[in-house]
């Protein structure tokens, strides 16, 4: 007996091997030509056909909503200021790890005419929707004395994790205005603490209270687009929904900008400019 297909057939275990379709029961409709529907359907087993029918309805499927990125870079002019050399003669561990100065990093104007740690962030537009928190964990070192990164970013929820690389006691003090603050001792080389954070805050500043100079400053979001200028003195914000958005640059020293930003099918780009 020849077999006729139906919606719920479809949805059914297709079974590996029926008969085929008569091209006498195909309706004429389903035999015409056009960019989407196959000629004629005449010859093909029901798992065949099944699998032509899924494909053509993935053409009528909404395209992602997830459109474009924005790149762009923080232009410096104007003449930056001499960098501060850190002394770390109050503690000889920290002293010993450096054959060189080490200078802040408060402000590092790149060769290109750029500015590095900049938080270039979405800080409009995005009203609404709900971002899942990523479980990869976002590390600050204590290294070197030294906090690596010194300007990052953070989602809400997202696990900080905070490692102490040397062998000496740091401890980590956050000075949070809208989140809990936290002051934690880390005595152990190697040591490892992890904290979160639930509200959105830029920046929260922290800083090791043993050693003066060591300070740093994160941007909690409650999404994930955001990015960091760095050598090079550009940033990029990946797969944006379409739309409108105020985009927020912010500096240790220069403070903000922002600027309105449309994303549409291709990449948008932004640039921002700070004076010395």
């Amino acid at each position: 007996m020849k077999r006729l297909i139906t919606l719920s057939s479809l949805r059914d275990n297709v079974p590996n091997e029926v008969e085929a379709i008569p091209e006498s029961v195909i309706p004429a409709r389903f035999k015409r030509e056009s960019k989407v529907w196959i000629p004629a359907f005449a010859g093909m087993t029901v798992a065949t056909l099944a699998m032509t029918v899924i494909m053509v309805a993935l053409l009528f499927l909404p395209k992602p909503a997830f459109a474009g990125s924005i790149t762009g870079k923080v232009n410096f002019t104007g003449t930056p200021p001499q960098m501060e050399q850190i002394s770390m003669n109050a503690d000889p561990v920290c002293a010993g790890l450096h054959s060189e100065p080490v200078y802040a990093e408060t402000v590092i104007a790149n060769s290109n005419g750029t500015l590095k740690n900049v938080f270039v962030y979405v800080k409009e537009g995005l009203e609404g929707k709900t971002f899942p928190a990523p479980t990869t964990p976002v590390t600050i070192d204590q290294k070197g004395c030294h906090y690596t990164p010194h300007v990052f970013g953070i989602q809400i929820g997202q696990p900080f994790e905070i490692l102490n690389s040397d062998s000496t006691l740091h401890n980590i003090h956050s000075m949070a205005e809208k989140n809990k603050q936290f002051n934690l001792g880390m005595p152990i080389q190697g040591m490892k603490l992890t904290k979160k954070f639930d509200t959105p805050e830029v920046m929260a500043k922290i800083k090791c209270d043993v050693h003066p100079w060591m300070s740093a400053y994160i941007g909690v979001l409650p999404h994930p687009y955001f990015g960091v200028t760095g050598d090079d003195g550009t940033f990029e914000i990946k797969d944006l929904p379409a739309g409108e958005y105020t985009v927020e640059a912010w500096h240790e020293q220069y403070g903000t900008q922002t600027q309105k930003v449309t994303v549409g099918e291709g990449p948008a780009s932004v640039e921002f400019t700070f004076n010395g």
